[in-house]
């Protein structure tokens, strides 16, 4: 009896193994950019972030790129919560801490899911006391996605969803820092083409964490314009994420580095906070953070 059963589990566990390594061959490029976009997803739900933003020129030492002048570095935190039927659209809010020159400016931004829906985005001045819509990348404007408080991250580049607007070929099963990847091609269809800046984007997807390891974008010209490395890959309340994102703008050789300094989820954030009002409401604004700051200990 014991050896039957014995018998069933080994042959249980050895079909389990199949599936699992059938189910990974059959997936497309579309499921694995999925799988990506859905973690990437997970860490911006009910979460509070302080953040480093570095920008520098930079250049190449001993085979290594180096910042070629004193780097600009903000302070900055943000907040951010899932919403939809199944949690797939996100509303954010940023706002600078230092310098004290550019201390409350904010970026409040709505990301959807859904194609047939812009995302929305806006920028508060401190110094002019008034709010901007800005182009996101998903506007048709004759404009270019909005730059992340002037660093070479842009609205565009930070989206998760609206995968239907491109096509997926996985290019190679390879590896990149020491990692397990499929090389995926993304490449706009018709209407989103008009929308983007890139003309396709070569993403690195870890098999295991479904953390994208680095991106390439690419101009009509076939030319890499923009290249994001992902690094310190750790797990969060169950969730893996890069701690370091590095986006280098190959036409204008500047860098910039968002280092999430302090990562905590599963917050309770109010739906009021992440509108305009705490964008130009400084009191309503330290007052709602407050509440939150005090959920962290």
């Amino acid at each position: 009896m014991i050896a039957t059963s014995l018998r069933l589990l080994i042959g249980s566990i050895f079909l389990g193994v199949c599936f699992s390594s059938v189910l990974a061959q059959d997936l497309t490029g579309f499921d694995i950019m999925k799988l990506a976009d859905d973690a990437q997803r997970q860490t911006n739900d009910s979460s509070f972030n302080r953040m480093q933003l570095s920008s520098c020129k930079f250049g190449v030492t001993d085979g290594r790129i180096t910042c070629a002048d004193r780097p600009r570095v903000k302070s900055l935190e943000s907040v951010a919560k899932n919403y939809g039927p199944e949690l797939k659209d996100t509303k954010s809010v940023t706002v600078t801490l230092e310098p004290a020159a550019e201390r409350g400016i904010g970026m409040l931004s709505y990301t959807y899911d859904e194609t047939d829906r812009d995302n929305e985005t806006w920028l508060y001045l401190s110094a002019l006391g008034r709010v901007k819509r800005l182009a996101s990348g998903d506007s048709d404007e004759d404009t270019e996605p909005a730059s992340l408080f002037g660093s070479e991250f842009t609205t565009e580049d930070t989206e998760t969803g609206k995968l239907e607007e491109y096509t997926f070929n996985i290019l190679e099963e390879t590896t990149t820092a020491g990692r397990e990847v499929w090389k995926v091609e993304m490449i706009p269809n018709e209407e989103r083409a008009k929308k983007t800046r890139y003309s396709r984007q070569v993403h690195y997807v870890d098999k295991e964490r479904h953390v994208v390891l680095r991106s390439e974008m690419y101009d009509q010209y076939e030319k890499e314009v923009k290249r994001l490395m992902a690094s310190r890959v750790e797990l969060v309340n169950d969730i893996w994420m890069s701690r370091s994102l590095t986006m280098m703008n190959l036409v204008t050789n500047r860098l910039s580095n968002m280092a999430f300094v302090e990562i905590y989820t599963d917050l309770d954030i109010e739906d009021e906070f992440l509108s305009q009002r705490t964008l130009t409401d400084a009191a309503y604004r330290e007052t709602e953070l407050e509440k939150l700051r005090a959920q962290l200990n």
